[in-house]
């Protein structure tokens, strides 16, 4: 006796509409007038709608129907069909390749995007300007670092690194003191305030437990006198 595994039928193509369906496209490419083909593709079009109603909610889910029966058959189905028939060269078409940044990064704690920074800050012309994002690209040195190693760094190495990178083009005051960034501490104004209510909560909760306390307790003692008289 022979067994019928899904591992020796044919590939499933579109699994969502079931190996009936497949079946049944198959048979329709084996009828022998366009006519009769015609009449069974209709069928079996209104099926595979009904088999995935969400498809109606796809703008001209009719289309895509058609598109899925030429898909089905292998693009081998000879029928009527009110759309275009797909090729398979725009169904099966591969993406492009994508193209992997080729660079390389000096120091990857600091990111490739603070090399660019430094190359902008070498154009600019305008002194106080340059000084300012010259100190901005530090304070986010800074705070890369301490993420990236989760220890602390001295300003001085942070002013050597920024001087590295820039080849010597950008410079900092010896005693400037840099800031570390924090994204995630909101400004003081910003913070929620503290709940003056709280402890008024915390008073009331406490009553309302050793009021249910008592309660059991004297649940407690009327079962025990119930179960003296028993």
């Amino acid at each position: 006796m022979e067994f019928d595994y899904n591992s020796t039928r044919k590939k499933l193509i579109l699994a969502e509409y079931g190996r009936n369906v497949q079946n049944m496209v198959a048979y329709i490419c084996t009828l022998p007038t366009r006519e009769e083909r015609n009449r069974h593709a209709q069928v079996v079009i209104d099926l595979m709608g009904f088999l995935n109603p969400h498809l109606r909610d796809v703008t001209d889910f009719k289309h895509k129907l058609w598109d899925h029966l030429h898909i089905i058959s292998d693009f081998q189905i000879d029928v009527d069909s009110p759309y275009p028939k797909p090729t398979p060269g725009a169904i099966h078409a591969k993406p492009e390749t994508l193209n992997y940044p080729q660079h390389r990064i000096k120091y990857k704690h600091y990111g490739y995007i603070i090399e660019l920074m430094i190359e902008r800050a070498k154009k600019i012309e305008d002194t106080d300007r340059k000084k300012t994002m010259v100190q901005s690209m530090a304070n986010f040195m800074k705070m890369a670092y301490v993420t990236w190693n989760k220890d602390s760094v001295t300003d001085d190495h942070i002013i050597d690194d920024l001087k590295e990178l820039s080849h010597g083009h950008l410079e900092l005051d010896e005693d400037i003191n840099l800031t570390k960034l924090d994204f995630k501490t909101p400004p003081p104004g910003n913070r929620p305030k503290s709940n003056t209510n709280t402890g008024q909560q915390h008073n009331n909760g406490g009553g309302q437990k050793r009021q249910y306390k008592s309660n059991n307790n004297n649940n407690n003692k009327g079962g025990q006198k119930r179960q003296k008289r028993y």
